[in-house]
């Protein structure tokens, strides 16, 4: 199944503002800006950051989650380029705005092969979507802790992965297997995450991809440290 896109996780619905922010966003963003100032942060690294704690309203992931600036350039140059996204689960694909999304999990082949071959479901529509769009995509993982680790085994060759799926059984040590592997990602520490924070970290990645405008009505895209600047 791919998924269009839709509205955006941790963002509001409604009319926009100027420059296409909601002015709840923008106020959310006035509030979060307030309580934490993350500005000695790279600029995507402290998109996504911000991005998940508007999502969350948990202000932990400023500190649990791990940036590369250097990989989130490369993520965002992809994006940028039409690099197809894939999501582990369709709670995942919902948050997605701004890019159809590949998601597999309720096809009934995913069932299948997760059956004969004795894998999760989650793991199954990876190797699916893997047949479908080949090596170079952006990966986006929330749910499965599987999925993630069939991303590794399955050398899928990304672009770039969003690895934050949640849970108190394998999340944290796939997480932990996808920082060790080498692979260009963002990801946290903890067992936390969740298709909200996932969808929120790829959505911030694909704003600065589209070069909108900062939800807090700041400098965003070449002008503000962004992707132009960063070739």
């Amino acid at each position: 199944m791919t998924w269009p896109e839709g509205e955006e996780a941790g963002g509001a619905g409604g009319a926009s503002g100027a420059g296409g922010v909601h002015p709840i966003e923008a106020e959310s963003y006035r509030i979060l800006r307030s309580r934490i100032d993350l500005s000695r942060l790279p600029r995507f690294s402290r998109d996504v950051t911000e991005r998940v704690i508007h999502a969350s309203a948990d202000f932990d992931y400023a500190t649990d989650l791990v940036c590369d600036e250097e990989a989130l350039t490369a993520g965002v140059r992809a994006l940028a380029d039409g690099a197809a996204v894939v999501a582990d689960t369709q709670m995942v694909a919902a948050g997605i705005t701004g890019r159809d999304v590949v998601c597999k999990i309720r096809e009934p082949l995913s069932e299948r092969l997760a059956r004969t071959a004795g894998i999760t479901r989650a793991a199954a529509a990876i190797r699916l979507a893997f047949g479908e769009v080949g090596p170079g995509a952006v990966w986006v993982v929330g749910c499965a802790p599987t999925a993630l680790a069939e991303i590794l085994t399955r050398n899928v060759e990304p672009a770039f992965v969003v690895g934050l799926p949640v849970g108190f059984v394998g999340a944290a040590e796939a997480k932990d297997a996808l920082r060790a592997s080498g692979l260009r990602s963002v990801t946290n520490v903890s067992g936390k995450g969740g298709s909200a924070v996932a969808a929120a970290a790829v959505n911030a990645m694909l704003r600065a991809a589209a070069g909108q405008p900062d939800p807090a009505g700041g400098e965003t895209g070449e002008a503000g440290g962004g992707l132009g600047a960063a070739r």
